[in-house]
């Protein structure tokens, strides 16, 4: 009758949690952050191409 002792112990599981039944409002709600949540991720897809602002960036004085 032997028994694992050494090394890490398994974590244990959680259990599936149960559907939630939302409302309207609730629903709205998630719907209105997906819409936003896209219209970040295109706004950030337009920033890239574009590239940097200003070309040149912070000017460095010629002093040290």
């Amino acid at each position: 009758m032997s028994t694992k002792q050494g090394g890490k112990a398994k974590p244990l599981k959680k259990p599936k949690s149960d559907k939630k039944d939302y409302d309207e409002v609730d629903m709205a709600n998630i719907q209105k952050k997906k819409e936003e949540e896209k219209a970040l991720k295109e706004l950030k897809a337009k920033a890239q191409q574009k590239g940097s602002f200003g070309g040149s960036g912070l000017k460095k004085s010629g002093k040290k």
